[in-house]
């Protein structure tokens, strides 16, 4: 056969692979850091951690942020960012409507109506599953001030969705909820004793009030028989550790600091809860 003839059928193949592959790399590479991914009006952005292409699935921390924060800044974060290398795994930033996330008890000037963010962030993980191939089984979800609130939200509604939860300095607003649909779940809360922004009792925000992190604690207890708490001291941070007969395992720690986020600590839940599931 001449070299330059070539069976039909196989050029139709080699074409159709062709197609396949630009359309394949023109998706994934459609959003990421520096563009949003859309799930209809909203958006995320997501970092992968380098050199794993083809090793999936991977597991991921999702980040939530506080008031008027931006997805975009996050992806910008040079210490968020190095959580790609160290625990090595995709970072990914969840992006509110509005100023505000819409959860019970916000305030209402910040309000959002008819913004559902609990399926907002189910559509997400969705949507990053099937696109980043990210592993739903292995997905921690982080948050800092109203980004925290958003989180023990998620905890109380979507708690088997995730590896873990790690709230730091927030967690609901005023009233607490009586219970929680998802049962006992880890979770570890960051919290700094001398935070005026959000203190640890809360205070009045608006026409709302943020709620007391102890309180929270104590709701989370209440769902599983849990073990007399476990005092540690780790440089200036001290936690207080509960497990429970299923290997939940609830732990507050504080530090002598304001209001402020330790990327330290992410690190440090990340290493915990996968060690827990067997990583």
């Amino acid at each position: 056969m001449p070299l330059n003839k070539v069976p039909r059928h196989t050029a139709c193949l080699a074409m159709m692979l062709f197609v396949i592959a630009v359309l394949t790399a023109t998706r994934v590479a459609a959003c990421g850091m520096t563009t949003d991914c859309m799930i209809g009006d909203r958006t995320y952005r997501i970092a992968l951690p380098e050199g794993n292409e083809g090793a999936a699935p991977i597991p991921a921390i999702l980040f939530v942020h506080g008031y008027r924060g931006k997805a975009a800044n996050v992806m910008h974060n040079k210490a968020l960012l190095a959580l790609t290398a160290d625990p090595g795994v995709a970072l990914i930033a969840a992006q509110a409507s509005g100023p505000e996330w819409n959860i019970p008890g916000v305030p209402s000037v910040d309000a959002a109506p008819g913004v559902d963010e609990l399926q907002y962030f189910d559509a997400l993980i969705d949507d990053a599953v099937r696109r980043f191939d990210i592993d739903r089984t292995r997905v921690m979800v982080a948050g800092f001030s109203s980004g925290a609130m958003m989180v023990w939200n998620l905890a109380c509604n979507r708690g088997q969705a995730y590896l873990g939860f790690v709230p730091m300095s927030g967690t609901f607003w005023e009233p607490l909820p009586e219970r929680c649909p998802s049962g006992p779940v880890n979770l570890i809360h960051y919290h700094g004793t001398k935070d005026t922004i959000v203190p640890l009792q809360g205070r009045l925000l608006k026409d709302s009030h943020q709620g007391d992190v102890t309180r929270a604690i104590s709701l989370m207890v209440g769902h599983g028989t849990y073990t007399p708490r476990r005092s540690t001291q780790t440089g200036d941070l001290k936690c207080d550790r509960q497990q429970n007969s299923t290997g939940r395992l609830l732990e507050l720690c504080l530090f002598p600091g304001k209001h402020q986020m330790r990327v330290a600590n992410i690190r440090r839940a990340w290493k915990i809860f996968a060690t827990q599931s067997g990583e």
